[in-house]
């Protein structure tokens, strides 16, 4: 056993060889499942380009109805994020394995696993069918789309906090509560928050995909546009949503910067 021990670390580069083997042939594998087709996709160019061309010069005669359907869109990612990460916080807790006991984990692992295997096209379908054509639909699609996602995200930083200092309290004799408001609440704020923002900025590109079902916002409005052949205002759609999504994103990427040099502490 020692010899053998004794020849891998001294064949490093056949263990790296043998890997780099696995990764090659791995992704040919992925490769030719794929079939791609080199010379359809030669002559597919000549079509985009055409598609392309189509769509320019925007019409922005549409500007204002596309500003009206971007603020639904916004309403319907802000109360769909924080109802999902209201949502998602216990099955956090109950996820985490320095919290929770394994046959919970395992019940609230399955619960976060159910949700992230239904696309959010799916949900946005079930509840237009629940609820009708509009907003209300998006807001409660995006609300389960959010949980299988933050919940996990909300797992990893509570299973990374540091467990000396949990052990600390509860032989200080602090209860649960005590435990997590003071030894699990201040370590994870930071990141939790950082996550969360992210998940506003992600729902506000996914609210306008769910528009596709009837689910409100601005992705209603360009999927009729695009179905109807006005590419010109369905472009203007695109742009003003690429405008508010990188607003959006240098916004919460400021605050997440925020968060972690202050450490969760706000001025």
């Amino acid at each position: 056993m020692k010899d053998l021990k004794y020849f891998w670390h001294r064949a490093a580069w056949l263990k790296h060889l043998l890997i780099g083997a696995g990764v090659v042939l791995l992704y040919g594998w992925a490769l030719q499942g794929l079939k791609i087709d080199l010379e359809l996709l030669k002559t597919s160019v000549p079509y985009v380009a055409d598609f392309v061309s189509r769509m320019f010069p925007p019409d922005w005669s549409v500007l204002d109805l596309a500003g009206k359907a971007l603020v639904e869109t916004v309403q319907m990612s802000l109360w769909g994020t924080t109802i999902g990460a209201i949502l998602s916080v216990p099955i956090a807790v109950l996820s985490a394995r320095n919290l929770a006991p394994r046959w919970l984990r395992l019940l609230a692992n399955l619960l976060q696993n159910l949700v992230r295997s239904v696309p959010s096209i799916v949900l946005g379908l079930l509840f237009v069918a629940a609820t009708g054509l509009g907003a209300p639909a998006g807001t409660l699609a995006l609300s389960i789309y959010t949980i299988g996602y933050l919940a996990k995200f909300y797992q990893a930083a509570i299973e990374s906090v540091d467990g000396r200092s949990l052990e600390a309290l509860e032989v200080s004799g602090a209860s649960w509560l005590q435990v997590a408001q003071y030894g699990i609440l201040p370590q994870i704020l930071p990141l939790s928050l950082g996550y969360t923002f992210y998940m506003f900025e992600y729902n506000i590109r996914a609210a306008s995909v769910l528009g596709v079902v009837g689910a409100g916002g601005i992705g209603f409005e360009l999927i009729s546009y695009i179905r109807g052949f006005e590419y010109p205002k369905a472009t203007t759609m695109m742009l003003v949503l690429l405008v508010v999504v990188t607003a959006i994103d240098a916004l919460s990427s400021h605050l997440r910067r925020r968060l972690e040099a202050d450490n969760g502490n706000f001025d």
